[in-house]
């Protein structure tokens, strides 16, 4: 009786052993092949999507619905993720034994929607360079409509409250106001701005200092002190910039100071598009290498005349095949989306987006637009130039472009 008791014991622990070896043999992904009655690693690929309930296609064949795990034998696979009425996703990832891949990717809708922001017939738009305030610039026969408006992209939706304000009527400027022609830069902290005007014959030029948050009834002629002004601006600009980047890892900031040209951070300032000054090879900083990242090809060695993306969480950088165009910050050819993860494409014929990685690229809009403004509002929204009445209104207006 004493040794079955023993026995008992012994089986009780042997049991209580062997299942917690299986749960964490289970949990590492090892699941029981029966064709090859054996144990095989495999790997769990998490798959969301925004919106979620997309299709789940592996190598061509349907595996669910986002918002789930996907057990795989480690391998290459085609992953592609589909939704009505969306714009569908793909992207080929190479998985290892015991991996927890993850794909999260936004899905943008086929039929964007259209709304109206102005109805004052906008002669120039200009966007601040973190997008957060946009410039508005109207010529209409009544005086009082005439001017420079601020549309705050940082307040609440525009159903909710009205962001459009004017700030300088066009008679503070008198016969000097010719919005077509202005040319307009903002302060590092984009409180202020300098705008200037040409004379008819473009010779000369007269530069006005403007409050962008207040109404000025009267202007400041900065003409004469206009590049001290600008000086300090740029240097301020540096020093901004060089404070971020100095938040990277080290060697990464000597390297980005001394070589690259910061076109913008992304929202959340984790990763940087940037073209560069001359070409340099940029070292690995994180060793060892993350596992489980993004797998999309780097280029480490970088040429000028190229634009890249750097992810400092994954310490990774990638070329974004597309052209650059001249002061590419200010013509907003190329922008980040508010997701930090997408880059937004201003093209000739439409407005693309593409995955902060170079891939899967994707057009939002292929309507009517100005090519001189986009920008993209807090919300998620695209801001065009657009006259879809041309009949009726000499100049066109602002519209949201819903794409999510």
């Amino acid at each position: 009786m004493k040794y079955n008791g023993i026995i008992k014991r012994v089986l009780i622990v042997s049991l209580f052993i062997s299942a917690l070896v299986g749960l964490i043999v289970f949990g590492r992904g090892y699941r029981i092949n029966i064709e090859q009655k054996s144990l095989n690693a495999t790997a769990i690929l998490v798959a969301n999507s925004t919106p979620d309930g997309a299709k789940i296609f592996v190598n061509g064949q349907l595996k669910g619905a986002t918002d789930t795990n996907i057990f795989l034998v480690p391998g290459q696979y085609r992953i592609q993720i589909k939704k009505d009425g969306f714009t569908p996703w793909e992207k080929t990832i190479k998985i290892k034994g015991e991996w927890v891949a993850s794909i999260n990717p936004n899905l943008f809708p086929l039929n964007p929607s259209l709304s109206p922001v102005t109805t004052l017939g906008i002669v120039k738009a200009i966007a601040s360079p973190s997008g957060n305030k946009l410039l508005l610039l109207t010529e209409s026969d009544d005086p009082k409509k005439t001017g420079i408006y601020q549309l705050d992209n940082n307040r609440l939706p525009i159903s909710i409250i009205n962001p459009v304000k004017l700030i300088v009527p066009g008679t503070a400027f008198g016969s000097r106001y010719v919005p077509t022609d202005a040319i307009i830069s903002f302060s590092p902290d984009e409180k202020e701005m300098l705008i200037s005007f040409s004379l008819a014959s473009g010779i000369e030029k007269t530069t006005y200092l403007v409050n962008v948050d207040t109404l000025s009834e009267q202007v400041l002629d900065v003409t004469q002190s206009v590049d001290i002004i600008k000086n300090a601006w740029v240097a301020q600009q540096v020093k901004n910039t060089n404070k971020v980047i100095e938040t990277y890892k080290k060697p990464f900031p000597k390297v980005a100071i001394d070589a690259f040209n910061v076109i913008a951070f992304s929202p959340d300032e984790k990763k940087i598009l940037y073209s560069v000054k001359k070409t340099v090879s940029l070292p690995i900083i994180i060793r060892p290498r993350l596992i489980a990242t993004n797998q999309t090809e780097e280029i480490r060695d970088l040429l000028p005349g190229e634009l890249y993306v750097y992810d400092k969480t994954e310490d990774k950088n990638f070329r974004i095949g597309e052209p650059m165009a001249d002061n590419i910050s200010n013509t907003s050819s190329i922008l980040w989306y508010t997701d930090s993860n997408h880059l937004i494409v201003r093209q000739s014929d439409d407005i693309a987006v593409v995955d902060y990685d170079g891939t899967n690229k994707r057009v939002l809009y292929a309507g009517p637009f100005e090519e001189e403004f986009l920008s993209v509002s807090s919300d998620g929204k695209l801001y065009i130039l657009t006259n879809l009445n041309p009949q009726n209104n000499n100049f066109p207006d602002v519209y949201a472009v819903g794409i999510r």
